[in-house]
């Protein structure tokens, strides 16, 4: 045999070597379905995966579309590892709808000897409302989920891996919808996982009129979701006011969690219905509702129920903090600075003592940096555990004093917010209600925060020392878990109270701050004569000042231009009036005013040692490159000895 045929028969037997070895398909081939070689033919199989048991169709095929040649060969993969533990890493949000669509394409229906691929609009309708949790943990989009490359549009003969689940989920909720304008409540208390659902359903529902975003994550992860009404959501619009309702800040503290549930429903129902009042309210108001902002205290406290009454069990958060001590106390250094005469009663900075000497929760951390991102007016949060309205402050002047009246500036505006929630309630305001320990029959359901007992760190007192927000606490009643028969009564009580508390905040004066060409000034000072506490322009030059009816002398100030001031009229009969500023520029010339105080210039510094940004701390490798340290789910994978899913990492 000579040297040319000895070649061609080890090429042969090279190349037949090579077909007989199972490969993965490439990339490109996959994205095309051409994942089988020549002698292949498609065969269905029946589906025998765990984590797919519950797709809709019985028959599956290998290779899959992503190149898994067997079904081994898939489950020894970490695309299916991950579905096998989303659940627990995305704490059951958008499950089991990740896990569905993913088992679409790792293990695809096989419908006559041939794949049937999954529709594109689905998966783009998962990743529209999921994408969010995976960004939360610092984790990509999972590459097999790309919509545009393993999934089709209806053109193509799609199908939606979804329908069953959607079936199911109309059956579910047939006692919250009936599927047209009306909602029908369902009066039980919900899991963290079910409460994600109704608000985002209720956003579907009415998409031009509200929408869901999460502020932040708590310690164990779960989502801080807030639901937004507004006639143009995820828009500031000018002139219109924002307000906020929080509830379950403490996790065992649970019936105001459950009426911001049902508010969001009702809202979305009675909008679409025609109901003049709620189109008015959302029409004209941005109304954010975040149902819980301690879930996992809530859960600690749901899973010993309403019988076992708790007075503390799931209070706290996951770190045992308790939240409403948690937020940089203010309130001092408001009474130390009274004294001079330039000291300033609003948007005082963060002391950076704060960052470095307080733990500081996530959930503190997430809610203060929402009360910084948008321009509330208003804000109510819900509590438990008496039948009452307390408004700031919340600390006493004095500190020795455990209950002492400690009126802020604005002690008549919160009065006033304070009496229209319990005047509203049936029983809060009535003097024959029997109260819960502490007596408020004689003041009218409403109290001073610090006379009823003090405490720092509160997050009303923050609100309004830090930002132009006027927040009450609402405290609902004496059971903080109240049994479930209860609930539909006290949604009938608190229905018209939260109604009109959003009502309140057309009052007072509006307007827009400008220069003389026109464009909006932020951040100029509305000062009301007699009030030692001002308010500041948004990003637009657009205020809203409360104020009760009267006479009234109101300026503007900012840094560079000229004072303005003048003489407002309110009469009782008008609720809001506009009042636009134009201020003229001048030099700006150093002096002992309000721009030269100490400290103001730090307002802007939020989290000045980057405590919570810095998610990822970078070091140098062997080689000297810069290594990022693994996130914490890393380690799902990391130590199964399977190929390192490099995918699942961001950038």
């Amino acid at each position: 045999m000579d040297s040319k045929m000895l070649t061609v028969l080890i090429l042969l037997s090279a190349l037949a070597t090579c077909l007989s070895v199972p490969r993965r398909c490439s990339p490109g081939e996959a994205a095309i379905g051409r994942c089988r070689t020549p002698a292949e033919e498609t065969q269905c199989m029946e589906m025998v995966l765990g984590y797919c048991q519950d797709v809709p169709y019985s028959h599956t095929t290998f290779p899959n579309i992503v190149g898994h040649r067997s079904r081994q060969d898939l489950e020894m993969g970490a695309e299916y590892l991950l579905l096998s533990v989303i659940h627990a890493l995305l704490n059951g949000e958008c499950s089991p709808d990740i896990r569905l669509l993913g088992c679409s394409v790792l293990a695809p229906r096989c419908q006559d000897n041939r794949i049937m691929k999954p529709c594109r609009s689905s998966c783009e309708m998962v990743k529209k409302s999921c994408i969010h949790a995976f960004e939360a943990l610092q984790m990509a989009w999972p590459y097999f989920l790309d919509c545009d490359r393993f999934f089709v549009g209806s053109e193509e003969g799609c199908y939606d891996p979804l329908s069953e689940l959607r079936e199911k989920q109309e059956v579910a909720f047939a006692d919250i919808s009936d599927g047209g304008v009306f909602t029908i409540l369902r009066f039980t208390y919900h899991t963290n996982s079910q409460m994600f659902s109704i608000l985002k359903k209720t956003a579907a529902k009415c998409p031009h009129i509200s929408q869901t975003y999460s502020i932040g994550r708590s310690v164990q992860g779960k989502d801080l979701l807030v639901i937004e009404f507004s006639d143009n959501p995820g828009q500031h619009d000018l002139l219109e006011p924002e307000i906020k309702l929080i509830g379950n800040m403490h996790g065992n503290e649970v019936l105001g969690r459950q009426l911001l549930i049902y508010l969001a429903q009702y809202l979305c129902s009675e909008y679409l219905r025609g109901n003049e009042r709620i189109q008015s309210i959302i029409n004209t108001t941005r109304i954010h509702i975040l149902p819980s902002m301690n879930p996992d205290g809530y859960e600690i406290a749901a899973s010993e129920g309403h019988e076992y009454n708790g007075w503390t069990s799931g209070r706290a958060n996951a770190q045992s903090l308790d939240l409403n001590r948690n937020f940089p106390d203010l309130t001092s250094i408001f009474y130390n600075r009274r004294r001079f005469r330039h000291f300033r009663s609003d948007h005082i900075p963060i002391p950076e003592s704060y960052w470095m000497n307080k733990v500081v929760a996530p959930e503190t951390y997430a809610v203060m940096k929402w009360i910084r991102s948008y321009p509330f007016v208003i804000s109510a949060s819900l509590h438990g555990g008496e039948l009452v309205i307390s408004y700031p402050f919340d600390l006493s002047r004095q500190p020795q004093e455990e209950r002492m009246y400690s009126p802020t500036p604005d002690e008549q505006i919160f009065r006033r917010l304070a009496r229209t929630y319990a005047d509203a309630h049936p029983t809060m305001s009535n003097n024959d209600t029997e109260r819960c320990g502490a007596s408020f029959a004689n003041k009218g359901g409403i109290t001073n925060g610090a006379q009823w007992y003090s405490f720092a760190g509160g997050m009303s007192d923050f609100n309004y020392l830090h930002s132009n927000c006027y927040e009450i606490t609402v405290e609902l009643g004496c059971d903080k878990f109240p049994s479930e028969e209860e609930l539909y009564p006290e949604w009938l009580r608190n229905k018209e109270a939260l109604l009109s508390f959003m009502e309140f905040v057309h009052r007072g004066i509006k307007g827009i701050v400008k220069d003389e060409h026109g464009n909006g000034i932020k951040g100029a000072t509305i000062s009301v004569k007699g009030m030692r506490h001002d308010i500041t322009t948004a990003e637009d030059g657009d205020y809203w000042r409360l104020l009760n009816p009267g006479v009234h002398i109101v300026s503007v100030a900012a840094s560079g231009y000229s004072k303005a001031s003048k003489r407002i009229n309110l009469p009782r009969n008008i609720q809001v009036r506009r009042v636009d500023f134009v201020l003229k520029k001048v030099p700006r010339e150093p002096s002992l005013d309000y721009f030269n105080i100490p400290e103001l210039d730090n307002y802007e510094r939020f989290d000045p040692f980057n405590q919570f940004e810095q998610n990822s701390r970078r070091e140098l490798g062997e080689n000297g490159e810069e290594r990022i340290e693994k996130p914490w789910w890393w380690a799902y994978f990391s130590q199964l000895g399977i190929s390192a899913p490099t995918w699942l990492l961001q950038n």
